[in-house]
């Protein structure tokens, strides 16, 4: 699913807030951006909330200057009441939709309703415009139950995959703030990092992006993590869904290793995913920690129903059966990884990913996870292992 952007222009900081809330908790993956001007790569927002509240006559001007300037933005004006003059001055000036707003700021359900329904119509009235179009960039977020969890060695074998049998352009970003280790997995040395391109975003086209990335062998584009520990931060929230708007624009395929801390990188990363995978062990830590992240998704509105629960390291010895993690959580288990503590050792150590380097049990379970997820049928590639060994041989 394509991620859509939307900017909200008003001069109350609350309400820019509580309408970023709303807009995040219809079930769309979408980003807030600010109106200001980034690289060649970044397009306008597809929606636009215009506060008309305090102003009617500023917010119609200023209504009637998008539409002319964006004939295909999705326009919401939101006014203190439902007045029938004021609804119909905001459609003739060209706003595409109008919402009444209570002055204390919690908003009935009926229009938090209405509102989703029209970010869901403006959706599909996307989605429709780009068919025949490239292929929307489906992005995936690995989320950790707690340190340790298997989280990264999960999301670059993943992304390694998708990489090797898509061959589309395919990106792996790490928002861990300093102790990141996708580079590492990959055993690439990057000249760049996160921060390079947040702290560029008026830079950021297709080839100043290229230099930021650096290249795996597999043929996938990494970004790698911030060496500093403060950063990302909360001040960088906004620039992480500018920037995962723009590299959204630029590949078929994004994997995010979010760590295992919602923070404001985090919490970005979350808003745009098409599915959030939640990395778990079979122990009672772990178990605890997911149900607190999945506590915390639900409450940010980012998206619970794109939640797909990752079992790793089970074993005989595991002493918490799937059906309990499965009624402690909520939710299916979507994937099981067996424990390989050795095998997992040798490929982070090597720099060689399973993925490429390994016919373990493991590695055979990350294939077929990520086949899962591309919905390619294991019929589909039976000439696969041929072209592992060919590929191989070029390491």
């Amino acid at each position: 699913m394509a991620q859509l952007a939307a900017s909200i222009v008003s001069h109350d900081e609350e309400f820019k807030r509580q309408v970023a809330a709303i807009l995040r908790g219809c079930g769309v993956p979408i980003g807030i951006v600010e109106d200001r001007r980034t690289g060649t790569e970044a397009a306008g927002p597809d929606i636009v909330v215009i506060d008309i509240r305090a102003d009617a006559s500023s917010g119609m001007a200023a209504i009637e200057r998008l539409r002319a300037g964006h004939p295909t933005v999705a326009l919401f004006a939101i006014a203190g009441a439902a007045e029938p003059d004021l609804i119909l001055q905001a459609m003739r000036a060209g706003a595409n939709e109008f919402f009444p707003w209570t002055a204390n700021g919690t908003q009935p359900r009926s229009v938090e309703e209405a509102f989703h329904g029209a970010v869901r119509r403006t959706a599909t009235r996307h989605a429709a415009a780009s068919a025949g179009a490239r292929q929307p960039c489906v992005t995936n977020v690995f989320l950790g139950a707690k340190g340790g969890a298997g989280t990264t060695t999960v999301a670059v074998n993943c992304a390694v995959e998708i990489a090797r049998l898509t061959k589309r352009p395919t990106a792996i970003l790490d928002l861990k703030p300093s102790l990141g280790e996708v580079a590492l997995f990959l055993g690439v040395r990057p000249r760049f990092t996160v921060l390079d391109a947040i702290e560029n975003l008026h830079r950021l086209d297709r080839e100043f992006l290229r230099e930021l990335m650096a290249r795996h062998k597999s043929e996938l584009d990494i970004l790698a993590g911030s060496e500093q520990f403060d950063r990302p931060n909360q001040q960088d929230a906004t620039a992480i869904e500018e920037l995962l708007r723009v590299l959204s624009r630029l590949y078929d395929y994004i994997v995010i290793d979010a760590g295992n801390m919602i923070n404001s990188a985090a919490a970005s990363a979350l808003y745009a995913a098409d599915a959030i995978f939640l990395v778990t062990n079979p122990d009672v830590p772990s178990i605890r920690n997911a149900q607190r992240l999945v506590d915390r998704i639900r409450q940010l509105g980012a998206g619970s129903e794109r939640v797909k629960i990752l079992l790793n390291r089970v074993s005989d010895q595991s002493l918490i059966a799937p059906k309990q993690i499965e009624t402690a959580l909520g939710y299916g288990i979507h994937q099981q990884f067996s424990s390989d503590y050795r095998t997992v050792s040798t490929a982070l150590n090597s720099g060689v990913p399973l993925a490429l380097a390994n016919h373990s049990d493991l590695a055979a379970q990350f294939s077929s996870f990520t086949r899962q997820m591309l919905g390619v049928h294991q019929e589909d590639a039976k000439a696969e292992p041929e072209k592992r060994r060919a590929f191989l041989g070029l390491l």
